[in-house]
Order: structure tokens, then sequence, then C-alpha cells
């Protein structure tokens, strides 16, 4: 009998491929939904309604005691891992391509290997500590070449790509932090409280900024497409696989995504893949799974072939 989290491929790998489209999206929805409701208003509502999803699904599962018990930490981690990253890729995304700002959002795995080291005290030897610095050689290299080599002309950029690596850096905190307090505490009551805190940090900005033209169709869809798709169901999707996949298997989600939103962004807005992009990628991405160690999970040095 296969043991939680280390279930058969063919069980998980339909929802594995699918949370990585629809993160990959949400890369997407942003740019459409920021460029009429502004950075602030579109992370507002995207968490407020996130919230609304996902309240009665946790009531549901009988895990509202849950959160009333451990409402504190819950909403602390909801700022700190999705208001101030939300926001500040809403605002990227108006100054740099969706396909970049995702391949920046993959070094997420590099700051949290990095954090848990100072905070948690969690140990980096070898072949770890070599990851964590080609993956941030990467991330100078694409930097450097900003916008030049990113295939987006603004004279933001460089505080762009600042602005996703401290979202991606705010996203390894709320990590050490989860393993810090919220540890037993059902996931869904984490992530429903976790919006709730958002949308409630967010609230005050998204009246104050809200644009003086009410936006169009497609970007009210495209709000709704990111809270209830990317959010919501994403979030379900996402503590399915730890649970059937595995942590470790889990978070190679974080290296296919970047694979759609560079897709989506070419055909729905045209942007341009350049050579420079692709290989700072591939540095970056190799660099992560160094220096989380997933390489050696996903695939041991045995002889005998791994069961599955």
């Amino acid at each position: 009998m296969n043991s939680p989290g280390n279930q058969p491929v063919i069980t998980w790998i339909g929802e594995f491929i699918l949370l990585a489209a629809l993160w990959g999206s949400s890369f997407l929805f942003m740019r459409l939904g920021a460029s009429e409701f502004g950075p602030l208003p579109t992370a507002g509502l995207r968490v407020a309604l996130a919230t609304v999803f996902l309240w009665p699904i946790m009531l549901r599962q009988g895990e509202l005691a849950a959160f009333r018990q451990h409402w504190r930490p819950i909403m602390f981690a909801g700022i700190i891992n999705s208001a101030i990253p939300f926001s500040l890729f809403s605002w990227a995304v108006l100054h740099i391509a969706t396909g970049l700002s995702s391949i920046l959002n993959a070094t997420v795995p590099l700051f949290g290997a990095l954090i848990a080291w100072l905070w948690l005290r969690d140990r980096i030897t070898g072949l770890r500590w070599v990851g964590l610095a080609l993956g941030f050689v990467g991330v100078a290299l694409l930097a450097w070449r900003a916008p030049a080599g990113t295939g987006f002309k603004s004279d933001s950029a460089e505080w762009a790509i600042g602005a996703c690596l401290l979202a991606s850096a705010f996203y390894g905190l709320s990590a050490s932090f989860t393993r810090r307090y919220l540890v037993g505490i059902p996931p869904l009551a984490t992530a429903t409280g976790s919006q709730l805190g958002a949308a409630l940090g967010l609230a005050l900005p998204t009246v104050w900024l809200w644009p003086a033209q009410m936006p169009g169709t497609r970007a009210w869809l495209c709000i709704v497409a990111i809270a209830v798709l990317c959010t919501g169901i994403a979030y379900i999707l996402y503590f399915r696989l730890i649970a059937n996949a595995g942590p470790s298997r889990a978070l190679a989600v974080t290296f296919i995504a970047p694979v759609f939103a560079v897709m989506y962004g070419a055909v729905f807005l045209g942007e341009r893949i350049t050579p420079w992009m692709v290989g700072c990628a591939l540095v970056i991405v190799c660099g992560t799974m160094l220096s989380t160690g997933l390489i050696r999970t996903l695939w041991p040095c045995r002889t005998v072939p791994e069961r599955p």
C-alpha cells in the first residue's frame, strides 16, 4: 500500500500540471487586471474574492474552530504571504514582462532556504550552498541586462525586478513563519484565514486607490479568475499535491509555472522571449533545485529504480 505523499504518479500528475498552468496564468491576469484597477486594488480584490470562495469550503470541512483558535498567526501570515507579495507583483507586471516576473518568482525556494538557515537554523551544506550561489548569480545576470535582455522596455524595469525579488523574499519568510507558528493547523483553515487577513490588510488601500473610472468587463473577469482559479482552487490543489505527491514534488510546481507564464505572455500579450531570459531562467532553476535538495529527492542516485 502506498503511504501518503508517495502515491503513484498517475494519481497526481494531472493536478500537478493543472496547478502549474493556473499559477502560470496568474501573472497574465494580474497584468490585465492591474492595467485598469491599479496594483493595490488588484491585490485587494484578489484576496477578498478568494476569501469569499474559500470560506464556505472551510465551514463545510468543519475547520472554523481551528481558525478561531489560531487566528492571530494565521491572519498575520496572510499579510506576509499574500497582501505584500501580491501587491508587489501586481505593480511589477506593469513594468516588466509577465514571463520574466514568473521566472523571478521561481527564486522563492532560494529565499526560503536562506531565511530558514538564518531564522530556524536549518543546515545548508555542500551542494546546497553552491545552488544558492548559482541561483542568485542567475538573478544578478538577469537584472544586469534589464531591460535590454528582458523583452520589455520600461524605465522602471530594474525596480520591477527588485519588487519581484522582494515579493519572493516575503514568500520565503512566510514559509519559515508557517513552520514556526502554524504547524499542525489544518491547511484549509490556514489558507482561508490568511486570505481574510490579507483582505483586511488591503481593504483601506483598495478603497483609497480605487480607479476613478470603472474598469471594464475584461478586467473584472481577470480579477475573478485570479481570485477563484489562481488562488482559491490553486490552494486546494497545492495541499492535495503535498498530501499525495509529497512536499518536494509539490515544490517542483514552482519550476513548471514559468513555462506556462512565458507561453501565455507570448500568445496573449505578444511578449518577446529573449535568449538571455531563457539562459538566466535555466541558471536560476538549476540553482534553486540544488539549494533545496530537490534534485536528490526527485532523482535519487540508485542502481535500482525507485518504486512509485
